[in-house]
Protein backbone atom coordinates (compact mmCIF):
# COMPACT_ATOMS: atom_id res chain seq x y z
CA UNK A 1 0.00 0.00 0.00
CA UNK A 2 2.71 2.42 0.80
CA UNK A 3 4.12 1.83 -3.33
CA UNK A 4 0.54 2.68 -4.19
CA UNK A 5 0.32 5.76 -1.81
CA UNK A 6 4.12 6.68 -3.21
CA UNK A 7 2.64 7.07 -6.53
CA UNK A 8 -0.08 8.62 -6.04
CA UNK A 9 1.94 11.50 -5.05
CA UNK A 10 4.45 10.83 -7.35
CA UNK A 11 1.16 11.74 -9.71
CA UNK A 12 0.63 15.37 -7.29
CA UNK A 13 3.93 16.07 -7.63
CA UNK A 14 3.40 15.85 -11.70
CA UNK A 15 0.36 17.85 -11.35
CA UNK A 16 2.51 20.82 -9.45
CA UNK A 17 5.08 20.14 -11.89
CA UNK A 18 2.65 20.54 -14.79
CA UNK A 19 0.53 23.12 -13.96
CA UNK A 20 3.11 25.52 -12.44
CA UNK A 21 3.33 27.01 -15.62
CA UNK A 22 -0.75 28.06 -16.08
CA UNK A 23 -0.43 30.03 -12.98
CA UNK A 24 3.27 31.69 -13.43
CA UNK A 25 3.08 32.54 -17.06
CA UNK A 26 0.83 35.26 -17.36
CA UNK A 27 3.26 37.29 -14.39
CA UNK A 28 6.30 36.17 -16.12
CA UNK A 29 5.27 37.44 -19.50
CA UNK A 30 3.80 40.95 -18.24
CA UNK A 31 6.77 41.14 -16.20
CA UNK A 32 5.05 41.45 -13.34
CA UNK A 33 7.10 38.82 -11.36
CA UNK A 34 10.52 37.54 -11.92
CA UNK A 35 10.28 33.66 -12.17
CA UNK A 36 11.78 33.17 -8.63
CA UNK A 37 9.59 35.23 -7.04
CA UNK A 38 6.83 34.04 -9.15
CA UNK A 39 7.20 30.39 -8.23
CA UNK A 40 7.77 31.65 -4.64
CA UNK A 41 4.32 32.98 -4.24
CA UNK A 42 2.89 30.40 -5.92
CA UNK A 43 4.44 27.23 -4.14
CA UNK A 44 3.26 29.73 -0.76
CA UNK A 45 -0.78 29.44 -2.06
CA UNK A 46 -0.82 26.26 -3.59
CA UNK A 47 0.52 24.50 0.06
CA UNK A 48 -2.41 26.27 1.81
CA UNK A 49 -4.88 25.72 -0.71
CA UNK A 50 -5.57 22.46 -0.32
CA UNK A 51 -4.99 22.82 3.78
CA UNK A 52 -7.65 25.63 4.12
CA UNK A 53 -10.33 24.71 0.84
CA UNK A 54 -12.07 21.86 2.01
CA UNK A 55 -12.93 18.49 0.59
CA UNK A 56 -15.58 18.77 -1.63
CA UNK A 57 -13.54 17.82 -4.66
CA UNK A 58 -12.46 15.03 -3.01
CA UNK A 59 -15.74 13.66 -2.26
CA UNK A 60 -16.69 13.97 -6.07
CA UNK A 61 -13.67 12.19 -7.29
CA UNK A 62 -13.53 9.38 -4.88
CA UNK A 63 -17.41 8.15 -5.15
CA UNK A 64 -17.72 8.11 -9.22
CA UNK A 65 -15.91 4.09 -9.27
CA UNK A 66 -16.90 1.74 -6.25
CA UNK A 67 -13.91 -0.87 -5.46
CA UNK A 68 -15.83 -3.06 -3.29
CA UNK A 69 -15.85 -6.00 -5.13
CA UNK A 70 -12.38 -6.21 -5.54
CA UNK A 71 -9.94 -7.52 -2.98
CA UNK A 72 -7.43 -4.73 -1.39
CA UNK A 73 -5.11 -6.15 -3.60
CA UNK A 74 -6.97 -5.96 -6.67
CA UNK A 75 -7.92 -2.61 -5.30
CA UNK A 76 -4.49 -1.27 -5.39
CA UNK A 77 -3.87 -2.55 -8.67
CA UNK A 78 -6.76 -0.54 -10.38
CA UNK A 79 -5.53 2.48 -8.38
CA UNK A 80 -2.18 2.08 -9.40
CA UNK A 81 -2.70 0.94 -12.63
CA UNK A 82 -4.88 4.82 -12.96
CA UNK A 83 -2.09 6.23 -11.41
CA UNK A 84 0.46 5.41 -13.88
CA UNK A 85 -1.63 6.33 -17.08
CA UNK A 86 -2.15 10.03 -15.24
CA UNK A 87 1.81 10.01 -15.02
CA UNK A 88 2.35 8.89 -18.18
CA UNK A 89 0.25 11.62 -20.15
CA UNK A 90 1.36 14.51 -18.07
CA UNK A 91 4.80 13.89 -18.80
CA UNK A 92 4.53 13.20 -22.30
CA UNK A 93 2.24 16.65 -22.88
CA UNK A 94 5.21 18.09 -20.58
CA UNK A 95 7.80 17.04 -22.94
CA UNK A 96 5.87 18.41 -25.69
CA UNK A 97 5.34 21.59 -24.05
CA UNK A 98 1.36 21.08 -24.39
CA UNK A 99 -0.57 22.68 -21.40
CA UNK A 100 -3.11 19.84 -21.06
CA UNK A 101 -5.31 18.38 -18.18
CA UNK A 102 -3.85 16.84 -15.49
CA UNK A 103 -8.11 16.06 -14.37
CA UNK A 104 -8.72 14.72 -17.28
CA UNK A 105 -5.12 12.29 -17.19
CA UNK A 106 -6.75 10.87 -13.23
CA UNK A 107 -10.21 10.70 -14.61
CA UNK A 108 -9.09 8.77 -17.48
CA UNK A 109 -7.26 6.65 -15.58
CA UNK A 110 -9.58 5.73 -13.05
CA UNK A 111 -12.35 5.42 -15.95
CA UNK A 112 -10.05 2.42 -17.77
CA UNK A 113 -8.28 0.92 -15.30
CA UNK A 114 -12.32 0.55 -13.29
CA UNK A 115 -14.18 -0.88 -16.53
CA UNK A 116 -11.20 -3.18 -17.09
CA UNK A 117 -11.30 -4.51 -13.60
CA UNK A 118 -14.82 -4.11 -11.93
CA UNK A 119 -17.06 -3.31 -15.41
CA UNK A 120 -19.09 -0.39 -15.89
CA UNK A 121 -21.51 -1.48 -13.51
CA UNK A 122 -19.50 -0.47 -10.56
CA UNK A 123 -19.09 3.55 -12.22
CA UNK A 124 -21.48 6.03 -11.10
CA UNK A 125 -22.55 7.42 -14.17
CA UNK A 126 -24.82 9.91 -12.90
CA UNK A 127 -27.08 9.92 -15.61
CA UNK A 128 -30.21 8.92 -13.95
CA UNK A 129 -29.67 10.70 -10.58
CA UNK A 130 -29.76 13.85 -13.42
CA UNK A 131 -32.47 12.62 -15.44
CA UNK A 132 -35.08 12.28 -12.65
CA UNK A 133 -33.59 14.36 -9.64
CA UNK A 134 -32.04 16.87 -11.50
CA UNK A 135 -28.59 15.78 -9.14
CA UNK A 136 -25.12 16.58 -10.85
CA UNK A 137 -23.32 12.97 -9.55
CA UNK A 138 -20.43 10.55 -10.55
CA UNK A 139 -19.08 10.89 -13.86
CA UNK A 140 -21.85 13.84 -15.18
CA UNK A 141 -20.73 15.87 -12.36
CA UNK A 142 -17.12 15.57 -13.52
CA UNK A 143 -17.63 15.82 -17.47
CA UNK A 144 -19.42 18.39 -16.68
CA UNK A 145 -17.26 20.50 -14.80
CA UNK A 146 -14.23 19.29 -17.11
CA UNK A 147 -16.64 20.57 -20.01
CA UNK A 148 -18.06 23.45 -19.15
CA UNK A 149 -15.29 25.36 -17.01
CA UNK A 150 -13.32 26.03 -20.21
CA UNK A 151 -16.35 27.99 -21.65
CA UNK A 152 -16.96 29.62 -18.58
CA UNK A 153 -13.63 30.56 -18.31
CA UNK A 154 -13.53 31.78 -22.18
CA UNK A 155 -16.56 33.77 -21.37
CA UNK A 156 -15.83 35.42 -18.27
CA UNK A 157 -12.49 36.42 -19.59
CA UNK A 158 -13.93 38.14 -22.59
CA UNK A 159 -16.28 40.37 -20.20
CA UNK A 160 -14.03 40.74 -17.55
CA UNK A 161 -11.43 42.27 -20.17
CA UNK A 162 -14.11 44.61 -21.79
CA UNK A 163 -15.17 45.61 -18.44
CA UNK A 164 -11.69 46.80 -17.62
CA UNK A 165 -11.05 48.26 -20.33
CA UNK A 166 -14.17 50.36 -19.90
CA UNK A 167 -13.15 51.42 -16.65
CA UNK A 168 -9.45 52.56 -17.76
CA UNK A 169 -10.08 53.91 -20.96
CA UNK A 170 -8.57 57.21 -19.63
CA UNK A 171 -6.26 56.31 -17.66
CA UNK A 172 -2.63 56.80 -18.33
CA UNK A 173 0.36 54.45 -19.43
CA UNK A 174 1.63 54.72 -15.57
CA UNK A 175 -1.55 52.51 -14.51
CA UNK A 176 1.04 49.68 -15.35
CA UNK A 177 2.54 49.51 -12.48
CA UNK A 178 -0.43 49.67 -10.52
CA UNK A 179 -1.73 46.27 -12.24
CA UNK A 180 1.73 44.64 -11.93
CA UNK A 181 1.58 45.22 -8.15
CA UNK A 182 -2.05 44.05 -8.15
CA UNK A 183 -0.93 40.81 -9.82
CA UNK A 184 0.65 39.76 -6.97
CA UNK A 185 -3.09 39.26 -5.19
CA UNK A 186 -3.87 37.83 -8.60
CA UNK A 187 -1.35 34.83 -8.67
CA UNK A 188 -1.72 34.45 -4.99
CA UNK A 189 -5.47 33.62 -5.45
CA UNK A 190 -5.01 31.53 -8.85
CA UNK A 191 -2.46 29.47 -6.72
CA UNK A 192 -4.62 28.80 -3.87
CA UNK A 193 -7.97 27.97 -5.76
CA UNK A 194 -5.55 25.65 -8.06
CA UNK A 195 -4.51 23.79 -4.56
CA UNK A 196 -7.31 23.59 -3.77
CA UNK A 197 -9.26 22.23 -6.49
CA UNK A 198 -6.31 20.18 -7.99
CA UNK A 199 -4.70 18.43 -5.02
CA UNK A 200 -8.08 17.01 -3.59
CA UNK A 201 -8.05 14.69 -6.64
CA UNK A 202 -4.95 12.70 -5.07
CA UNK A 203 -6.45 13.29 -1.82
CA UNK A 204 -9.58 11.19 -3.26
CA UNK A 205 -7.04 8.42 -4.39
CA UNK A 206 -5.39 7.80 -1.36
CA UNK A 207 -8.58 7.75 1.06
CA UNK A 208 -10.39 5.50 -1.82
CA UNK A 209 -7.34 3.36 -1.22
CA UNK A 210 -7.40 3.20 2.94
CA UNK A 211 -10.79 2.60 2.46
CA UNK A 212 -10.69 -0.68 0.33
CA UNK A 213 -8.00 -1.78 2.10
CA UNK A 214 -9.45 -1.29 5.77
CA UNK A 215 -7.31 1.22 7.68
CA UNK A 216 -10.96 3.30 6.78
CA UNK A 217 -14.37 2.57 7.33
CA UNK A 218 -15.86 5.27 5.46
CA UNK A 219 -14.73 8.11 2.81
CA UNK A 220 -13.53 10.82 4.68
CA UNK A 221 -10.18 12.32 4.09
CA UNK A 222 -7.82 12.16 7.38
CA UNK A 223 -5.75 15.53 7.63
CA UNK A 224 -2.17 13.54 6.90
CA UNK A 225 -3.58 13.28 3.91
CA UNK A 226 -4.55 16.91 3.45
CA UNK A 227 -0.69 17.87 4.40
CA UNK A 228 1.24 15.11 2.27
CA UNK A 229 -0.58 15.98 -0.69
CA UNK A 230 -0.43 19.63 -0.27
CA UNK A 231 3.45 19.16 0.33
CA UNK A 232 3.68 17.14 -2.71
CA UNK A 233 1.78 19.28 -5.09
CA UNK A 234 3.66 22.40 -3.97
CA UNK A 235 7.07 20.92 -4.52
CA UNK A 236 6.44 19.42 -8.02
CA UNK A 237 5.13 23.80 -8.77
CA UNK A 238 8.34 24.90 -7.19
CA UNK A 239 9.82 22.91 -9.87
CA UNK A 240 7.55 23.82 -12.39
CA UNK A 241 7.17 22.98 -15.90
CA UNK A 242 8.78 26.09 -17.74
CA UNK A 243 8.19 24.73 -21.28
CA UNK A 244 4.35 24.89 -20.91
CA UNK A 245 5.49 29.06 -19.93
CA UNK A 246 6.11 29.57 -23.63
CA UNK A 247 2.75 28.33 -24.57
CA UNK A 248 0.51 30.31 -22.26
CA UNK A 249 2.89 33.37 -21.79
CA UNK A 250 3.42 33.72 -25.37
CA UNK A 251 2.17 31.54 -27.36
CA UNK A 252 -1.91 32.51 -27.47
CA UNK A 253 -1.99 36.05 -26.86
CA UNK A 254 0.95 38.56 -26.37
CA UNK A 255 0.13 39.23 -22.15
CA UNK A 256 0.50 42.84 -21.02
CA UNK A 257 0.17 43.66 -17.63
CA UNK A 258 -3.59 44.44 -17.78
CA UNK A 259 -4.54 40.71 -20.08
CA UNK A 260 -2.30 39.18 -17.17
CA UNK A 261 -4.34 40.62 -14.10
CA UNK A 262 -7.66 39.63 -15.91
CA UNK A 263 -6.75 36.39 -16.83
CA UNK A 264 -5.37 36.01 -13.31
CA UNK A 265 -8.71 37.20 -11.30
CA UNK A 266 -11.14 35.20 -14.14
CA UNK A 267 -9.44 32.29 -13.88
CA UNK A 268 -9.30 32.48 -9.54
CA UNK A 269 -12.93 32.93 -9.79
CA UNK A 270 -14.00 30.38 -12.21
CA UNK A 271 -11.62 27.56 -10.19
CA UNK A 272 -12.71 28.81 -6.76
CA UNK A 273 -17.01 28.21 -7.70
CA UNK A 274 -16.02 24.86 -8.85
CA UNK A 275 -13.92 24.01 -5.81
CA UNK A 276 -17.33 25.05 -3.97
CA UNK A 277 -19.07 23.38 -6.02
CA UNK A 278 -17.15 19.85 -5.68
CA UNK A 279 -16.00 20.17 -9.45
CA UNK A 280 -13.00 18.42 -10.12
CA UNK A 281 -12.24 20.90 -12.95
CA UNK A 282 -8.47 21.84 -14.79
CA UNK A 283 -6.33 24.82 -14.37
CA UNK A 284 -4.62 24.32 -17.57
CA UNK A 285 -8.25 24.28 -19.14
CA UNK A 286 -9.52 27.46 -17.39
CA UNK A 287 -6.36 29.52 -17.55
CA UNK A 288 -6.03 28.78 -21.24
CA UNK A 289 -9.65 29.63 -22.08
CA UNK A 290 -9.19 32.21 -20.25
CA UNK A 291 -6.63 33.52 -21.77
CA UNK A 292 -8.24 33.01 -25.26
CA UNK A 293 -11.05 35.36 -23.95
CA UNK A 294 -8.97 38.15 -22.83
CA UNK A 295 -7.42 38.14 -26.38
CA UNK A 296 -10.53 37.72 -28.17
CA UNK A 297 -12.17 40.45 -26.13
CA UNK A 298 -9.49 43.05 -27.34
CA UNK A 299 -8.01 41.87 -30.91
CA UNK A 300 -9.56 38.60 -32.12
CA UNK A 301 -7.41 38.24 -34.81
CA UNK A 302 -4.48 38.31 -32.84
CA UNK A 303 -5.46 35.53 -31.08
CA UNK A 304 -3.29 32.36 -32.06
CA UNK A 305 -6.30 29.92 -32.73
CA UNK A 306 -4.12 27.47 -34.10
CA UNK A 307 -2.06 26.83 -31.17
CA UNK A 308 -5.27 26.79 -29.43
CA UNK A 309 -6.66 24.23 -31.74
CA UNK A 310 -3.46 22.41 -31.15
CA UNK A 311 -4.12 22.54 -27.71
CA UNK A 312 -7.65 21.65 -27.82
CA UNK A 313 -7.01 18.34 -29.66
CA UNK A 314 -4.59 17.64 -26.81
CA UNK A 315 -7.60 18.13 -24.50
CA UNK A 316 -9.73 15.70 -26.56
CA UNK A 317 -7.39 12.95 -26.79
CA UNK A 318 -5.81 13.51 -22.85
CA UNK A 319 -8.75 11.09 -21.23
CA UNK A 320 -9.16 8.04 -23.84
CA UNK A 321 -5.30 7.87 -24.02
CA UNK A 322 -5.10 7.57 -20.25
CA UNK A 323 -8.01 5.56 -20.13
CA UNK A 324 -6.32 2.81 -22.45
CA UNK A 325 -2.51 3.47 -20.64
CA UNK A 326 -4.56 2.73 -17.46
CA UNK A 327 -6.29 -0.06 -18.69
CA UNK A 328 -3.40 -1.88 -20.45
CA UNK A 329 -1.20 -1.12 -17.25
CA UNK A 330 -3.96 -2.89 -14.82
CA UNK A 331 -3.75 -5.96 -17.08
CA UNK A 332 -0.23 -6.15 -17.10
CA UNK A 333 -0.37 -5.75 -13.13
CA UNK A 334 -2.73 -7.95 -12.49
CA UNK A 335 -0.94 -10.39 -14.56
CA UNK A 336 2.53 -10.24 -13.38
CA UNK A 337 1.02 -9.70 -9.48
CA UNK A 338 -1.57 -12.60 -9.60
Amino acid sequence: MLACIALLLLFDFTNGFHDAANMVASVVASRAMSPAQAITVVSIFTLLGPLLGGTAVADTVGGFVSLNSLSSRGAMHVLSASTLGAIGVNLATWYRGLPSSSSHALVGGLCGAGLVSVGPDHVLWGFDALLHNGEWVGVCKIIAALVLSPVFGLCCGFVLHRLMRLLLRGARPTVNRSLRRMQWLGVAWLAFSHGANDAQKTMAVITLLLVVSGHLVTFAVPDWVMLVCAIAITFGTIFGGWRIIQTLGFGIYRLRPLHAFDSQLASATVISAAAAFGGPVSTTHVVSSVIMGVGAAERPRAVRWNKALEMAFAWLITLPVSATIAALMYMVIARWLA
